[in-house]
């Protein structure tokens, strides 16, 4: 094999296809990195079994062929060259990098030993294309609430389907939700995308992609980004029935701009890190106000009021964290947040854009 590439467009491909290679599996092929040649393309690719990164980049193939490279040296080498033409070249399993002023050689191993690249058949699979802003709108106010927890693998991943020809992704810990209507669609979907892969996806996103592309068959996902395709493994079981958790309607609600809520909760927040970061929300539909206070017996207490306008008066406990979350994924000027008593579901949507609902369970106070 010999090419001849920029290191900007290297280096960026290393970037991506590193993050996914990884040698903690018991198979040291995984922490290498795929060089091949694809006519006048290099491919650059990397998999954990579980996600794959492949990158196509423009290059002036002298002779074709393949290697494969441990990542972290070859990315961290290429990353610290000069932006300038690289020649690469493989001799006997080994990988000469050459530019003007730098001449190395880094030990590969036979791409025969490399896991075969995983595809999504176009004719198998449901198949979206979406503008990167609203993937990325959507992917951002779900995964927030969707679990770390490795023993409860359904909830690690944002849950795509299909309901009334809307596609829907949602996410729950069991102790907050979040459900995105994204688009109208004439497909029929049910897949659940493992969370790690959909942060993947984001970070491998660069400012001048405009479109994505996801083709989900029954087992995997593809997302194609230009030259970049990331492909993952489905998580495999059925998601809870989350929408029986959505109430139909609330007792107390009221609607507040965002920033002074926002403000007033990251306050009460500084104090309610010794009570596992409870807060109490105070609505009074008389004088117009909600009171969020926070106490915390080795810092002191806190409360802040601001006006709102409000239906129905009541009192509610909850995380706030979980509420600092969903409030930095909110769209536009204003929230809405309701509530049915102390117990119930709190309800936390954007003003003027009902596509979007975060549910936060309330703690037992």
């Amino acid at each position: 094999m010999e090419v001849v590439i920029t290191q900007e467009k290297l280096s960026q491909a290393l970037a991506n296809t590193s993050r996914v290679a990884t040698s903690k599996t018991g198979l040291p092929i995984l922490g290498n990195v795929l060089f091949r040649t694809d006519k006048n393309r290099l491919l650059v690719a990397a998999t954990n079994l579980e996600v794959a990164s492949t990158n196509y980049i423009g290059a002036k193939v002298v002779k074709q062929g393949s290697i494969t490279i441990p990542a972290k040296i070859v990315n961290d080498f290429v990353h610290n060259l000069p932006k300038e033409q690289i020649t690469l070249s493989v001799k006997n399993n080994r990988l000469h990098i050459k530019t003007p002023n730098h001449n190395s050689i880094i030990n590969g191993v036979n791409d025969e030993e490399f896991p075969e690249l995983p595809t999504v058949d176009i004719k198998d699979s449901v198949t979206y294309t979406l503008a990167v802003d609203d993937f990325k709108t959507a992917v951002s106010q779900t995964i927030i609430a969707a679990s770390a927890d490795p023993t409860r693998q359904i909830l690690t991943g944002v849950y795509w389907h299909t309901n009334e020809k809307s596609l829907f992704l949602a996410a729950t810990d069991g102790y907050r939700l979040a459900e995105k209507k994204l688009m109208n669609v004439s497909s029929e979907l049910n897949a659940i995308i493992p969370t790690t892969t959909l942060q993947e996806v984001l970070r491998s996103l660069r400012d001048d992609i405009t479109e994505i592309t996801i083709l989900i068959d029954e087992t995997q996902v593809t997302f194609l980004l230009e030259d970049i395709e990331i492909t993952s493994r489905l998580i495999d079981g059925n998601f809870p029935n989350y929408r029986q958790l959505i109430p139909s309607k609330n007792e107390t609600s009221f609607s507040v701009e965002k920033d002074e809520f926002t403000r007033v909760i990251k306050v009460a927040s500084l104090f309610a890190k010794g009570s596992g970061g409870g807060i109490n929300l105070d609505v009074n539909a008389d004088d117009g106000t909600v009171s969020v206070s926070s106490v915390a017996s080795e810092v002191g207490e806190n409360t802040s009021t601001i006006k709102a306008t409000i239906t129905g008066s009541g009192s509610v406990s909850l995380n706030s964290r979980y509420l600092i979350d969903a409030l930095a994924v909110l769209d536009g000027p204003t929230i809405s947040f309701g509530f049915s008593g102390k117990l119930a579901p709190c309800v936390v949507t954007s003003g003027d854009k009902p596509n979007y609902t975060h549910i936060i369970m309330p703690l037992k106070s």
